[in-house]
């Protein structure tokens, strides 16, 4: 596939998945390859989210509520912009959101995010493709204590593993875009030129709602 048959093909595009299964890294390649335009999550400005990873329960709300007037406002800007002269791609949907919410927040606590979120976040648009990263925890773990992030390192196995359920429970369900289900355990398409031609093989013969590809 190239450029231009991506471009008439996908006009926005997110990559998302847990922490340290490669989300960022896998955009900017394939901006780079494609002439994309980049959407990033800018996690190292939210000021709650190391405190976050020290004291979960004190800092859930502020850390979630930062990150998601942080995502709109990177959102609004867009389709305030030329966006449709443009092809998109990030490494958040709005969506995501929910997913942190529900682990993370009280039963009131959550009830409140839910209020702002619906009021906020009618109108945001839904992407032509998602692809979803899997990775299983300890693989996580081991990717996140390499990449040496200073505030990750109080993120435990634990924590990982309730959100790699909460991912896939979202993604279960979710029907609002196709969504490519990529699991990358034993798959590195940033790292290994062969496996990112096989991803692009896979997004170029995808069809349909939904597909999963599982190296072996």
């Amino acid at each position: 596939m190239n450029s231009k048959e991506w471009k008439d093909k996908y006009r926005t595009i997110v990559v998302e998945g847990p922490i340290g299964v490669g989300k960022t890294s896998l955009v900017k390649k394939l901006a780079s390859k494609f002439q994309l335009t980049t959407v990033l999550e800018k996690a190292s400005d939210n000021p709650f989210l190391e405190k976050f990873y020290i004291d979960n329960d004190k800092y859930a709300l502020p850390t979630q509520l930062f990150f998601l007037f942080q995502r709109l406002e990177q959102l609004t800007d867009l389709t305030q912009g030329d966006l449709f002269e443009r092809n998109i791609i990030s490494d958040f949907m709005i969506e995501k959101d929910l997913i942190f919410a529900g682990l993370t927040l009280s039963e009131e606590e959550l009830s409140l995010y839910k209020k702002i979120y619906d009021h906020q976040c009618g109108q945001v648009s839904h992407p032509d493709l998602v692809l979803f990263l899997k990775a299983d925890p300890n693989i996580l773990m081991t990717r996140i204590k390499k990449r040496g992030i200073e505030m990750e390192k109080e993120i435990s196995l634990e924590y990982l593993s309730k959100l790699c359920i909460a991912y896939n429970k979202f993604f279960y369900s979710y029907d609002w875009a196709p969504v490519l289900v990529v699991n990358t355990s034993a798959f590195n398409p940033v790292h290994n030129e062969e496996h990112f031609e096989i991803l692009l093989n896979q997004i170029q013969q995808f069809k349909g709602r939904r597909a999963f590809y599982n190296a072996i």
